[in-house]
Protein backbone atom coordinates (compact mmCIF):
# COMPACT_ATOMS: atom_id res chain seq x y z
CA UNK A 1 0.00 0.00 0.00
CA UNK A 2 1.38 3.41 -0.95
CA UNK A 3 1.82 6.23 1.57
CA UNK A 4 -1.03 8.20 -0.02
CA UNK A 5 -3.33 5.16 0.06
CA UNK A 6 -2.49 4.56 3.71
CA UNK A 7 -3.28 8.17 4.60
CA UNK A 8 -6.61 8.05 2.78
CA UNK A 9 -7.56 4.79 4.49
CA UNK A 10 -6.68 6.14 7.93
CA UNK A 11 -8.65 9.31 7.26
CA UNK A 12 -11.72 7.42 6.05
CA UNK A 13 -11.75 5.07 9.04
CA UNK A 14 -11.38 7.87 11.59
CA UNK A 15 -13.97 10.07 9.86
CA UNK A 16 -16.46 7.20 9.73
CA UNK A 17 -16.00 6.49 13.43
CA UNK A 18 -16.39 10.16 14.34
CA UNK A 19 -19.60 10.53 12.33
CA UNK A 20 -20.98 7.35 13.88
CA UNK A 21 -20.33 8.88 17.29
CA UNK A 22 -22.67 11.75 16.43
CA UNK A 23 -20.15 14.51 15.66
CA UNK A 24 -21.03 17.11 13.03
CA UNK A 25 -19.14 16.81 9.72
CA UNK A 26 -17.00 19.86 10.57
CA UNK A 27 -16.12 18.55 14.02
CA UNK A 28 -15.49 15.05 12.65
CA UNK A 29 -12.90 16.38 10.19
CA UNK A 30 -10.47 17.42 12.94
CA UNK A 31 -9.64 13.90 14.27
CA UNK A 32 -9.56 12.57 10.71
CA UNK A 33 -7.07 15.20 9.60
CA UNK A 34 -5.00 14.68 12.74
CA UNK A 35 -4.82 10.96 12.00
CA UNK A 36 -3.58 11.69 8.48
CA UNK A 37 -0.87 13.96 9.91
CA UNK A 38 0.28 11.22 12.29
CA UNK A 39 0.28 8.66 9.47
CA UNK A 40 2.45 11.01 7.41
CA UNK A 41 5.09 11.32 10.12
CA UNK A 42 8.72 10.51 9.44
CA UNK A 43 10.54 7.95 11.59
CA UNK A 44 11.80 9.59 14.82
CA UNK A 45 15.46 9.12 13.95
CA UNK A 46 15.25 10.52 10.42
CA UNK A 47 17.65 13.38 9.76
CA UNK A 48 16.39 16.40 7.85
CA UNK A 49 17.82 17.58 4.56
CA UNK A 50 15.55 20.62 4.44
CA UNK A 51 13.98 22.87 7.08
CA UNK A 52 11.09 25.27 6.49
CA UNK A 53 10.21 27.70 9.27
CA UNK A 54 6.77 29.32 9.08
CA UNK A 55 6.62 32.42 11.28
CA UNK A 56 3.24 34.02 12.02
CA UNK A 57 4.15 37.44 13.36
CA UNK A 58 2.02 37.82 16.53
CA UNK A 59 0.31 34.48 15.90
CA UNK A 60 -0.35 33.30 19.45
CA UNK A 61 -2.62 30.49 20.65
CA UNK A 62 -5.67 32.75 20.90
CA UNK A 63 -5.06 34.04 17.38
CA UNK A 64 -5.08 30.51 15.91
CA UNK A 65 -8.24 29.70 17.83
CA UNK A 66 -10.01 32.83 16.59
CA UNK A 67 -8.86 32.26 13.00
CA UNK A 68 -10.34 28.76 13.00
CA UNK A 69 -13.62 30.01 14.46
CA UNK A 70 -13.87 32.88 12.00
CA UNK A 71 -13.11 30.82 8.89
CA UNK A 72 -14.76 27.50 9.70
CA UNK A 73 -17.17 28.10 12.55
CA UNK A 74 -15.41 25.48 14.67
CA UNK A 75 -12.18 25.25 16.68
CA UNK A 76 -9.25 23.09 15.56
CA UNK A 77 -9.98 23.36 11.85
CA UNK A 78 -6.67 24.86 10.71
CA UNK A 79 -4.32 22.50 8.92
CA UNK A 80 -1.46 23.21 11.32
CA UNK A 81 -3.71 22.35 14.27
CA UNK A 82 -3.63 18.75 13.05
CA UNK A 83 0.15 18.44 13.26
CA UNK A 84 1.17 15.78 15.78
CA UNK A 85 4.02 17.55 17.56
CA UNK A 86 3.44 20.71 19.58
CA UNK A 87 4.81 22.74 22.42
CA UNK A 88 4.57 26.19 23.95
CA UNK A 89 7.41 28.60 23.31
CA UNK A 90 8.24 31.34 25.81
CA UNK A 91 9.24 34.59 24.09
CA UNK A 92 10.55 37.09 26.66
CA UNK A 93 13.59 39.31 26.13
CA UNK A 94 16.50 39.27 28.58
CA UNK A 95 15.13 42.27 30.44
CA UNK A 96 11.39 42.43 29.60
CA UNK A 97 8.52 39.97 29.79
CA UNK A 98 6.91 41.17 26.55
CA UNK A 99 8.93 40.66 23.37
CA UNK A 100 9.02 42.46 20.09
CA UNK A 101 9.78 40.77 16.77
CA UNK A 102 13.48 41.63 16.88
CA UNK A 103 14.24 39.74 20.08
CA UNK A 104 11.63 37.09 19.36
CA UNK A 105 12.99 36.12 15.96
CA UNK A 106 16.64 36.61 16.92
CA UNK A 107 16.14 34.12 19.76
CA UNK A 108 14.67 31.54 17.38
CA UNK A 109 17.34 32.08 14.74
CA UNK A 110 20.41 32.17 16.99
CA UNK A 111 19.53 30.33 20.19
CA UNK A 112 20.42 33.46 22.19
CA UNK A 113 17.88 35.78 23.78
CA UNK A 114 18.66 39.45 23.44
CA UNK A 115 16.98 42.84 23.94
CA UNK A 116 13.91 44.21 22.21
CA UNK A 117 14.86 46.14 19.12
CA UNK A 118 18.16 44.27 18.64
CA UNK A 119 18.76 42.06 15.58
CA UNK A 120 20.84 38.88 16.13
CA UNK A 121 23.34 40.40 18.52
CA UNK A 122 24.20 39.41 22.06
CA UNK A 123 22.37 41.08 24.98
CA UNK A 124 25.34 43.36 25.60
CA UNK A 125 24.00 45.46 22.72
CA UNK A 126 22.37 48.76 23.63
CA UNK A 127 19.61 49.57 21.19
CA UNK A 128 20.58 52.35 18.83
CA UNK A 129 23.81 53.08 20.69
CA UNK A 130 26.28 50.19 20.71
CA UNK A 131 26.68 46.74 19.20
CA UNK A 132 26.80 43.41 20.94
CA UNK A 133 28.65 40.46 19.47
CA UNK A 134 26.94 39.11 16.33
CA UNK A 135 25.14 35.86 17.12
CA UNK A 136 25.34 33.30 14.31
CA UNK A 137 22.00 32.63 12.69
CA UNK A 138 20.53 29.38 11.48
CA UNK A 139 20.62 30.74 7.93
CA UNK A 140 24.33 31.48 8.34
CA UNK A 141 24.95 27.91 9.52
CA UNK A 142 23.07 26.68 6.45
CA UNK A 143 25.06 28.93 4.14
CA UNK A 144 28.33 27.80 5.73
CA UNK A 145 27.44 24.18 4.98
CA UNK A 146 26.52 24.80 1.37
CA UNK A 147 22.72 24.69 1.63
CA UNK A 148 20.55 27.00 -0.41
CA UNK A 149 18.52 29.54 1.55
CA UNK A 150 15.40 31.63 1.17
CA UNK A 151 13.63 34.40 3.08
CA UNK A 152 10.03 35.36 2.23
CA UNK A 153 7.95 37.97 4.05
CA UNK A 154 4.67 39.80 3.78
CA UNK A 155 6.48 42.63 5.57
CA UNK A 156 9.54 44.70 4.77
CA UNK A 157 12.41 42.38 3.93
CA UNK A 158 14.58 44.59 6.17
CA UNK A 159 12.20 44.55 9.13
CA UNK A 160 12.87 42.62 12.32
CA UNK A 161 11.66 39.12 11.49
CA UNK A 162 13.34 38.58 8.10
CA UNK A 163 16.34 40.69 9.12
CA UNK A 164 17.10 38.39 12.05
CA UNK A 165 17.83 35.58 9.59
CA UNK A 166 20.63 37.33 7.68
CA UNK A 167 21.68 40.54 9.49
CA UNK A 168 23.10 41.87 12.76
CA UNK A 169 22.20 45.34 14.06
CA UNK A 170 21.75 47.15 17.36
CA UNK A 171 18.51 48.74 16.14
CA UNK A 172 15.80 47.10 14.04
CA UNK A 173 14.97 50.45 12.51
CA UNK A 174 18.29 50.81 10.68
CA UNK A 175 17.01 49.39 7.40
CA UNK A 176 19.66 51.21 5.39
CA UNK A 177 22.33 49.27 7.28
CA UNK A 178 20.42 46.01 7.58
CA UNK A 179 19.39 45.34 3.98
CA UNK A 180 22.90 45.60 2.42
CA UNK A 181 24.11 42.84 4.75
CA UNK A 182 22.21 40.37 2.57
CA UNK A 183 24.75 41.16 -0.16
CA UNK A 184 27.86 40.98 2.07
CA UNK A 185 27.31 37.76 4.04
CA UNK A 186 29.57 36.51 6.79
CA UNK A 187 29.12 32.92 5.56
CA UNK A 188 28.56 31.39 2.15
CA UNK A 189 27.17 33.53 -0.64
CA UNK A 190 24.23 34.91 1.35
CA UNK A 191 20.49 34.50 0.99
CA UNK A 192 19.73 32.85 -2.34
CA UNK A 193 16.07 33.84 -2.64
CA UNK A 194 14.68 37.03 -1.05
CA UNK A 195 11.08 38.14 -1.58
CA UNK A 196 9.54 40.88 0.53
CA UNK A 197 8.17 44.41 0.63
CA UNK A 198 9.27 47.78 1.98
CA UNK A 199 10.72 49.19 -1.25
CA UNK A 200 10.01 52.86 -0.60
CA UNK A 201 11.27 53.01 2.99
CA UNK A 202 14.30 50.82 2.36
CA UNK A 203 15.13 52.99 -0.65
CA UNK A 204 14.87 56.14 1.46
CA UNK A 205 17.13 54.72 4.15
CA UNK A 206 19.65 53.49 1.60
CA UNK A 207 19.79 57.02 0.18
CA UNK A 208 20.37 58.40 3.68
CA UNK A 209 23.55 56.30 3.99
CA UNK A 210 24.71 57.12 0.46
CA UNK A 211 23.53 54.01 -1.33
CA UNK A 212 20.61 52.79 -3.46
CA UNK A 213 19.07 49.66 -4.93
CA UNK A 214 20.89 50.33 -8.19
CA UNK A 215 24.22 50.81 -6.44
CA UNK A 216 23.84 47.54 -4.55
CA UNK A 217 22.82 45.74 -7.74
CA UNK A 218 25.85 47.01 -9.65
CA UNK A 219 28.30 46.34 -6.83
CA UNK A 220 27.18 42.75 -6.41
CA UNK A 221 26.03 42.00 -9.95
CA UNK A 222 22.60 41.05 -8.62
CA UNK A 223 19.40 42.74 -9.80
CA UNK A 224 16.87 43.87 -7.18
CA UNK A 225 13.47 43.59 -8.81
CA UNK A 226 10.46 45.73 -7.89
CA UNK A 227 7.85 43.04 -8.59
CA UNK A 228 7.83 39.25 -8.32
CA UNK A 229 6.73 39.02 -11.94
CA UNK A 230 9.83 40.93 -13.08
CA UNK A 231 12.25 38.26 -11.82
CA UNK A 232 12.99 35.97 -14.80
CA UNK A 233 12.80 32.21 -14.42
CA UNK A 234 16.43 32.06 -15.50
CA UNK A 235 17.56 33.89 -12.35
CA UNK A 236 18.28 31.23 -9.76
CA UNK A 237 19.02 33.75 -6.99
CA UNK A 238 16.35 36.44 -7.33
CA UNK A 239 15.87 39.38 -4.97
CA UNK A 240 12.50 41.13 -5.03
CA UNK A 241 11.76 44.18 -2.88
CA UNK A 242 8.25 45.24 -3.79
CA UNK A 243 5.45 47.47 -2.57
CA UNK A 244 3.18 44.43 -2.05
CA UNK A 245 3.83 40.70 -2.02
CA UNK A 246 1.72 37.65 -2.82
CA UNK A 247 3.26 35.42 -0.14
CA UNK A 248 1.59 32.29 -1.48
CA UNK A 249 2.98 32.76 -4.98
CA UNK A 250 6.35 33.89 -3.64
CA UNK A 251 6.74 30.83 -1.43
CA UNK A 252 5.88 28.37 -4.20
CA UNK A 253 8.30 30.22 -6.50
CA UNK A 254 10.99 29.91 -3.84
CA UNK A 255 10.35 26.17 -3.53
CA UNK A 256 10.76 25.82 -7.29
CA UNK A 257 14.21 27.37 -6.93
CA UNK A 258 15.34 25.64 -3.73
CA UNK A 259 13.99 22.11 -3.82
CA UNK A 260 16.61 20.82 -6.25
CA UNK A 261 19.51 21.87 -3.99
CA UNK A 262 21.81 18.84 -3.63
CA UNK A 263 22.77 19.66 -0.03
CA UNK A 264 19.27 20.76 0.97
CA UNK A 265 17.80 24.13 1.86
CA UNK A 266 16.54 26.40 4.61
CA UNK A 267 13.46 28.53 3.95
CA UNK A 268 11.83 31.04 6.29
CA UNK A 269 8.35 32.35 5.46
CA UNK A 270 6.77 35.15 7.50
CA UNK A 271 3.16 36.26 7.28
CA UNK A 272 1.83 39.06 9.46
CA UNK A 273 -0.79 37.91 12.02
CA UNK A 274 -1.20 41.07 14.09
CA UNK A 275 -4.88 41.57 14.86
CA UNK A 276 -4.93 45.36 15.25
CA UNK A 277 -7.46 44.99 12.46
CA UNK A 278 -8.92 41.71 13.64
CA UNK A 279 -10.55 40.57 10.40
CA UNK A 280 -7.46 41.25 8.34
CA UNK A 281 -5.14 39.60 10.88
CA UNK A 282 -7.25 36.46 11.24
CA UNK A 283 -7.68 36.16 7.47
CA UNK A 284 -3.90 36.35 7.12
CA UNK A 285 -3.65 33.37 9.46
CA UNK A 286 -6.22 31.41 7.44
CA UNK A 287 -4.39 32.21 4.19
CA UNK A 288 -1.05 31.31 5.75
CA UNK A 289 -2.47 27.99 6.91
CA UNK A 290 -3.65 27.20 3.37
CA UNK A 291 -0.19 28.02 2.06
CA UNK A 292 1.40 25.71 4.64
CA UNK A 293 -0.94 22.91 3.59
CA UNK A 294 0.09 23.43 -0.04
CA UNK A 295 3.78 23.37 0.91
CA UNK A 296 3.35 20.19 2.93
CA UNK A 297 1.77 18.50 -0.08
CA UNK A 298 4.90 19.28 -2.12
CA UNK A 299 7.66 18.20 0.24
CA UNK A 300 8.84 14.82 1.47
CA UNK A 301 8.37 14.67 5.24
CA UNK A 302 10.96 11.93 5.44
CA UNK A 303 13.68 14.51 4.81
CA UNK A 304 11.98 17.85 5.51
CA UNK A 305 11.08 19.47 8.83
CA UNK A 306 8.13 21.87 8.82
CA UNK A 307 7.96 24.12 11.88
CA UNK A 308 5.33 26.74 12.66
CA UNK A 309 5.62 29.29 15.45
CA UNK A 310 5.31 32.98 16.35
CA UNK A 311 7.82 35.57 17.54
CA UNK A 312 5.43 36.86 20.22
CA UNK A 313 1.76 36.79 21.13
CA UNK A 314 -0.95 39.44 20.81
CA UNK A 315 -3.99 40.54 22.79
CA UNK A 316 -6.90 39.00 20.88
CA UNK A 317 -9.54 37.10 22.86
CA UNK A 318 -12.76 35.31 21.94
CA UNK A 319 -14.99 35.94 24.97
CA UNK A 320 -18.41 34.95 23.66
CA UNK A 321 -20.38 33.36 20.86
CA UNK A 322 -22.30 30.23 19.93
CA UNK A 323 -22.01 27.79 17.06
CA UNK A 324 -23.73 29.18 13.99
CA UNK A 325 -23.12 32.82 14.93
CA UNK A 326 -20.79 35.19 13.07
CA UNK A 327 -17.65 35.52 15.18
CA UNK A 328 -16.80 39.09 14.19
CA UNK A 329 -20.25 40.58 14.69
CA UNK A 330 -19.78 44.33 15.14
CA UNK A 331 -16.62 44.54 13.04
CA UNK A 332 -18.11 46.71 10.28
CA UNK A 333 -19.50 49.18 12.82
CA UNK A 334 -16.11 49.39 14.55
CA UNK A 335 -14.30 49.80 11.24
CA UNK A 336 -16.49 52.72 10.17
CA UNK A 337 -16.48 54.48 13.54
CA UNK A 338 -14.11 57.40 14.20
CA UNK A 339 -11.16 56.97 16.50
CA UNK A 340 -8.36 54.45 16.78
CA UNK A 341 -8.29 53.32 20.40
CA UNK A 342 -6.11 50.67 21.96
CA UNK A 343 -9.09 48.43 22.80
CA UNK A 344 -11.42 46.99 20.16
CA UNK A 345 -14.72 45.75 21.59
CA UNK A 346 -16.77 43.59 19.21
CA UNK A 347 -19.78 41.55 20.28
CA UNK A 348 -17.82 38.32 20.78
CA UNK A 349 -14.19 39.36 20.46
CA UNK A 350 -12.00 41.70 22.49
CA UNK A 351 -8.73 42.98 21.09
CA UNK A 352 -6.12 44.66 23.24
CA UNK A 353 -3.99 46.04 20.43
CA UNK A 354 -0.59 45.24 21.89
CA UNK A 355 1.97 42.47 22.17
CA UNK A 356 1.50 40.13 25.13
CA UNK A 357 3.77 37.89 27.18
CA UNK A 358 2.11 34.47 27.15
CA UNK A 359 3.74 31.54 25.38
CA UNK A 360 3.08 30.95 21.68
CA UNK A 361 2.46 27.70 19.82
CA UNK A 362 5.25 25.69 18.25
CA UNK A 363 3.86 23.05 15.87
CA UNK A 364 5.87 20.61 13.80
CA UNK A 365 5.69 17.73 11.38
CA UNK A 366 8.33 15.82 9.43
CA UNK A 367 11.97 14.90 10.03
CA UNK A 368 13.00 15.87 13.57
CA UNK A 369 9.55 17.13 14.57
CA UNK A 370 9.39 14.86 17.62
CA UNK A 371 11.76 17.24 19.43
CA UNK A 372 8.98 19.84 19.70
CA UNK A 373 7.19 19.11 22.96
CA UNK A 374 6.42 20.68 26.33
CA UNK A 375 7.07 24.20 27.54
CA UNK A 376 10.41 25.72 26.54
CA UNK A 377 12.16 29.04 25.84
CA UNK A 378 12.02 30.07 22.20
CA UNK A 379 15.77 29.51 21.93
CA UNK A 380 14.96 25.79 22.02
CA UNK A 381 13.56 26.05 18.48
CA UNK A 382 17.04 26.94 17.21
CA UNK A 383 18.26 23.73 18.82
CA UNK A 384 15.40 21.74 17.31
CA UNK A 385 16.24 22.87 13.79
CA UNK A 386 19.99 22.38 14.26
CA UNK A 387 19.41 18.90 15.67
CA UNK A 388 17.11 18.02 12.78
CA UNK A 389 20.08 18.54 10.47
CA UNK A 390 22.40 16.76 12.90
CA UNK A 391 24.46 19.90 13.49
CA UNK A 392 26.00 21.36 16.62
CA UNK A 393 26.29 25.08 17.30
CA UNK A 394 29.68 26.76 17.51
CA UNK A 395 31.12 27.45 20.94
CA UNK A 396 29.72 30.62 22.52
CA UNK A 397 31.76 33.76 21.97
CA UNK A 398 31.70 34.67 25.66
CA UNK A 399 30.41 38.19 24.97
Amino acid sequence: MTTISRRLLVSALVLSAALSAGLSPAMAQAPARAAVAVAAEAPPTQRAKNVILFLADAGGVSTLNAASLMAYGEPLQLHIQQWPHLGLSETSAVDQFVSDSANGMSSIMTGVKTRNGVISQSPSAVRGRSDGAPTKTLLEYAEERGLRTGVISSQSIADATPAATYAHANDRGKWGEIFPQAFSPRFGDGVDVMFGVGRQKIGEQLAAVGSSFDALSRAHDRPIYARLEEAPASNGRPVVVADAMDVHAATLRALDLLEGAPEGYFLMVEWDAHTDDVRRGLQNVVDFDKLIEAVQARVDLNDTLLLFTADHSFGVQVDGGRRGEVLLEGYDAWKSAPGDGKLVRLDRVLVNRTHTAEEVPALAVGAGAERVRGYFPNTRLFEVMMAAWGWEADAASGD
